[in-house]
């Protein structure tokens, strides 16, 4: 009660801020004009198998080329919008300026993306020298936010980082790939759970996919049956476009 006493006193004293730039905006977890106009939404047309945007709109069921090639073992890769300045800014804040409440804001535009099938949220691991020295997983605390909005639960212990790894950023996607390789497991404990179960990974960025599919290995090895993969931005090529 008291609390929606005050909260005019409080949204006169801290009016809510624009998750991109930080001017004024009209609530939580809200953009201005200008930041929500410059981010890149993601959905069809894309390919059917990993979701990469396509440029014109192709037949039901049509796979991109490297899919063609090389056929993923995910169920599909999703993300709210492209990565790009605004989305770098979210991003970057959240995981490095501590702006915990960055996760709702990305959440909120990630939960439409969840298919009505999905058993749990998993969030990518952090080893826990990591998460001890930044004090939280943003992949965690996002995964959390989704699964508060859409009802479906979270286990951030079904998938461990059980070998610390070096920072990735910079690195090739085949350097990035010989990294995570054999960082992640499943405890034996989680193992029943996983059992034939539809599984989406969250995380905040999709780059390369070496982090992500060393994660759906990983769970699929313990009996997933289905793991796409859902974040906040995804790095957008031009090979994609």
């Amino acid at each position: 009660m008291l609390a929606k006493l005050l909260q005019p006193v409080i949204s006169l004293a801290l009016p809510p801020r624009c998750a991109g730039c930080g001017a004024i905006a009209d609530d939580d977890h809200r953009f201005c004009a200008t930041c929500w106009g410059s981010l890149r939404f993601l959905g069809p047309p894309w390919c059917a198998a990993c979701h990469a945007p396509m440029s014109y709109e192709p037949a039901p069921g049509t796979w991109c080329a490297p899919c063609l090639q090389s056929p993923p073992r995910h169920g599909g890769i999703d993300a709210a919008v492209a990565y790009g300045e605004v989305a770098r800014g979210v991003a970057l804040r959240l995981k490095y300026g501590g702006r915990a409440a960055f996760a709702e804001t990305a959440a909120r535009l990630m939960a439409r993306h969840l298919a009505p099938d999905v058993d749990m949220l998993v969030p990518v691991p952090l080893h826990r020298w990591r998460l001890w020295s930044r004090g939280y997983n943003q992949a965690g605390l996002i995964a959390t936010a989704v699964a508060r909005l859409s009802g479906v639960r979270v286990d951030a212990q079904a998938l461990v980082r059980h070998r610390a790894t070096q920072a990735l950023r910079g690195a090739s996607g085949a350097e990035r790939r010989r990294v995570v390789r054999g960082a992640f497991a499943v405890p034996p404990g989680a193992r029943a759970k996983l059992a034939g179960k539809r599984i989406v990974l969250i995380d905040d960025v999709y780059t390369s996919g070496a982090t992500t599919d060393a994660c759906i290995a990983t769970l699929r090895s313990a009996g997933a049956a289905h793991v796409a993969v859902l974040c906040w931005a995804r790095v957008i090529s031009d090979r994609d476009d």
